[in-house]
């Protein structure tokens, strides 16, 4: 059953902008749904519109079978966490952890309670008697969270909370949000334009761009099937490797030829223009020992040490392609290599409507 239904969703903004424009969304209960896309693709227009910061142009929200969509903030029973900490710097920590549970008037027992539970698997029990303006950025997130957390909200709505830290308190957080999530079933929508943070928080991504709502998926739909062009480059780090071209027939067998490259396709392909595109990871630097049979030759532009694996930028008669090859492949600028495709992975997209085939 969904926690969350937005139906026909619509904003535009006084200056014409059309931040969000008709999307339909459901969230079933105990899921944590990332909205992942690029700044200015309506996401945090959306979260707002959820929260009731916005008001929609058209159309509904639905919290917990309720029509939300005339209420103010404080009637949907929303915990909201924003990227900039919006904590009271005049309370201290423990005073600003305490505030959401103290606004509806639970005992004080009760919050000790519930405020330990939290302050003990964030590890910021020294840090109660600080007031916010003497912690650091990551601290005073750590502290936005609790603050959100201690309370048992419908729906749990945070945008961007992690942008501000530097890495490693990020993979902290990032672990502390979804055990968090998991142990206590909460309902979560998480808006990110970070691609690795929401393929790891999420049990559902919903990609957007430009308003609309592109894929929705588990992130190994989402990063394995995009279904299109702008979903294939904006997924993944790299992005995959899209390369326009168009499918031939030759001797019964379908070939992709692009520039002055060619490749085989197994299988039925229809004839025409399209787009071919392959994750990195399934691009192979080989030897060129006669082994394996030359699929695509290049000239490397650029080799990028990435500790457990090297990022390959090859120029070939196709055009550009990025492989990821092991660390025991030196691959120095300049040298040319062999690169082999594994076909199972390769997928095709109409050019000009960038959906896929």
């Amino acid at each position: 059953m969904s926690f969350l239904e937005l139906e026909q969703l619509d904003k535009v903004f006084a200056d014409g902008t059309h931040a969000v424009k008709g999307i339909d969304m459901a969230a079933a209960k105990g899921e944590l749904v990332v909205l992942l896309g690029p700044s200015g693709c309506g996401k945090t227009t959306t979260l707002r519109m959820i929260a009731g910061l916005e008001r929609p142009t058209r159309g509904s929200v639905t919290i917990e079978q309720t029509n939300v969509t005339a209420l103010k903030p404080a009637q949907r029973d929303v915990g909201f966490v924003f990227q900039f900490y919006a904590l009271y710097p005049h309370l201290k920590v423990r005073e600003n952890i305490a505030f959401p549970l103290k606004s509806t008037g639970m005992p004080r027992a009760e919050r000790a309670a519930v405020m330990d539970k939290v302050v003990l698997k964030l590890g910021i029990g020294h840090l109660l008697d600080r007031y916010p303006p003497q912690l650091s950025g990551g601290d005073q997130q750590r502290i936005a969270l609790a603050r959100a957390m201690v309370r048992r909200p419908a729906v749990f709505l945070m945008d961007e909370p992690l942008g501000t830290l530097d890495a490693d308190m990020r993979l902290e957080m990032r672990e502390f949000i979804r055990s968090h999530q998991i142990e206590e079933q909460d309902r979560t929508v998480y808006v990110t334009h970070d691609q690795e943070e929401a393929m790891s928080l999420a049990d559902r991504i919903v990609v957007m761009d430009e308003g609309l709502i592109c894929q929705v998926g588990t992130p190994t739909e989402v990063y394995d099937n995009p279904s299109s062009l702008f979903v294939a480059n904006f997924v993944g780090s790299p992005g995959m490797n899209l390369i326009d071209g168009e499918i031939v027939r030759k001797n019964g067998a379908a070939i992709f030829r692009a520039g002055d490259g060619a490749i085989g396709l197994r299988g039925p392909r229809e004839p025409g223009k399209c787009t071919l595109g392959i994750r990195p990871e399934y691009v192979h630097v080989v030897s060129q020992d006669g082994t394996v049979p030359v699929l695509l030759s290049g000239t490397i532009v650029a080799s990028e040490y990435l500790g457990s694996w090297r990022c390959i930028h090859a120029d070939t008669p196709m055009g550009r392609v990025i492989a990821r090859a092991d660390t025991h492949h030196l691959c120095p600028v300049g040298t040319t290599v062999v690169l082999t495709f594994d076909e199972a992975h390769v997928c095709l997209f109409d050019t000009a409507r960038g959906t896929r085939l």
